[in-house]
């Protein structure tokens, strides 16, 4: 048996609001088919998740879905999916396009059922009804899930406890699942725990991962292809691609294999960076833009038929003046002139003064830590929160990233509250510990000052010694 795991394919993306784009993402899509799914002859395909990049495809990207899915219906191999939070059905329906992709017949959405008692049911594929939790497929039994998104910690014991009553012991059980895991991104979001995530072991052969761009894999059971291109340049530098997994069995033995394949037409991305630390004018750092990017950057060859480049050119440090003064338009048409790029953008990430705690990081330091460091500097500034900076700034943060992946403003809105009082239950708690431990502490001088003067009247010391024993003890 042979199955490619695939997740991320983000059709529709308009990154950069760029007509070419979609494109891309199309082309990665249809280039993986024909070479890694055709090509080798598999069983199935496994979508882990994001197939759109958003819930309302637009008719481009839904012409893009049908010509892959119609290549695989004609290959006669059977497209396997579930909902990631890009493409989850809204809130207040059960409508989503990969639903109706699956009642036409070109793929299969493998859904769990929720009972009001929380109990997971898990129903085999009906291919009359177009629909269900499980489905048998050559050698394979394939487990769909939902997106959980910060309750995945929570849904997955129950999902568990579903799995193994449907388990099929002489088959290759497999779970398809669109989350984050725990160590994987650098940032404090509620990610599914690896302990979480290894109590599927005894129930589960593989878990075919979705949701962070990036390859990785655990303990040679969970994998995480990565997307199929790279939705935008903070991604530049992870590795993508698909999964072909071969399973034989020989002589009651199970022999896996499992290959990462990442030689599919994406598009390059490149990263420059250039520090204005010192610079005097706006024209020394155009001039230093431009000698960076003729001794660094990637060019295009118009014949070529690999595709063109999207370059960023990153102004870091401690900018001496105004940044309006900086032409950031000419740097790019200049960059782009000489690269023959698709794009070129042009960031002024460099800080002013007040901002200068974020100087001091590494070059390679993440987007994520770069806010991180501002925006704890800037809340440490209010009284307030000065002794929360770091959590409330995590928080921040993790709003905002909830935000950008389209979570339920209500959800957004519990969870700072949450988190706020419980920052407020802890400060509490340590006020009190301290109020307690000034008032014994008072009580203790107060005790030795009446030793003191009863030793002057000629009290019995041995007896006052007592007391101030019980006060302190």
């Amino acid at each position: 048996m042979k199955f490619l795991h695939m997740a991320d394919v983000h059709l529709g993306c308009r990154r950069y609001n760029l007509e070419e784009r979609p494109k891309d993402f199309f082309r990665a899509w249809q280039d993986v088919l024909a070479r890694h799914a055709i090509g080798n002859e598999v069983d199935f395909v496994l979508i882990a998740g994001d197939f759109f990049n958003s819930r309302k495809p637009d008719p481009q990207a839904m012409n893009h879905a049908w010509a892959g899915l119609q290549m695989l219906q004609e290959a006669r191999i059977p497209a396997i999916a579930i909902e990631g939070n890009h493409d989850q059905h809204d809130a207040i329906t059960d409508f989503s396009w990969l639903r109706s992709l699956s009642q036409w017949g070109l793929i299969k959405l493998l859904e769990p059922q929720h009972a009001e008692d929380g109990r997971i049911k898990l129903t085999a594929w009906s291919e009359t009804d177009r629909s269900g939790s499980y489905i048998d497929i050559a050698s394979a039994r394939i487990f769909g899930s939902h997106w959980y998104g910060m309750t995945t910690n929570h849904a997955l014991p129950p999902l568990a406890e579903a799995i193994r009553e449907q388990r099929d012991p002489t088959r290759f059980n497999i779970l398809m699942l669109h989350t984050e895991v725990e160590g994987q991104l650098n940032r404090p979001l509620p990610a599914l725990s690896i302990a979480k995530l290894k109590e599927l072991r005894e129930c589960v052969d593989y878990v075919a991962l979705g949701h962070t761009h990036k390859r990785f894999e655990l303990d040679g059971w969970a994998f995480n292809p990565g997307s199929l291109e790279a939705c935008s340049i903070d991604e530049y530098r992870e590795e993508r691609g698909v999964y072909l997994v071969e399973v034989e069995e020989m002589n009651g033995e199970r022999e896996v294999k499992v290959e990462h394949l990442r030689d599919h037409v994406q598009r390059p991305f490149q990263r420059l960076y250039f520090d204005v630390s010192g610079l005097a004018d706006a024209d020394t750092v155009a001039e230093g833009v431009a000698d960076t990017v003729r001794r660094m950057a990637r060019t295009h060859n118009e014949n070529s038929d690999a595709p063109a480049p999207i370059i960023e050119i990153s102004l870091r440090g401690q900018l001496g003046f105004k940044s309006s003064l900086l032409d950031i338009n000419q740097m790019r048409d200049d960059a782009q002139e000489h690269t023959g790029a698709l794009h070129v953008l042009v960031r002024n990430q460099s800080v002013p003064v007040e901002y200068a705690v974020a100087v001091g990081l590494d070059a390679n330091a993440s987007r994520y830590e770069r806010e991180r460091r501002i925006v704890e500097d800037l809340i440490a500034r209010d009284a307030r929160f000065r002794d929360r900076a770091a959590d409330v700034a995590a928080l921040v943060l993790k709003a905002k990233q909830l935000a950008l992946e389209d979570e339920d403003p209500v959800k957004i809105l519990e969870m700072i509250e949450q988190r706020l009082n419980e920052g407020e239950d802890q400060k509490s708690a340590e006020e009190t510990n301290v109020a307690e431990n000034e008032a014994i502490t008072q009580r203790a001088a107060q005790a030795i000052e009446r030793n003191a003067t009863a030793k002057s009247e000629g009290v019995r010391t041995q007896e006052l010694e007592a007391r101030a024993e019980g006060v302190l003890f």
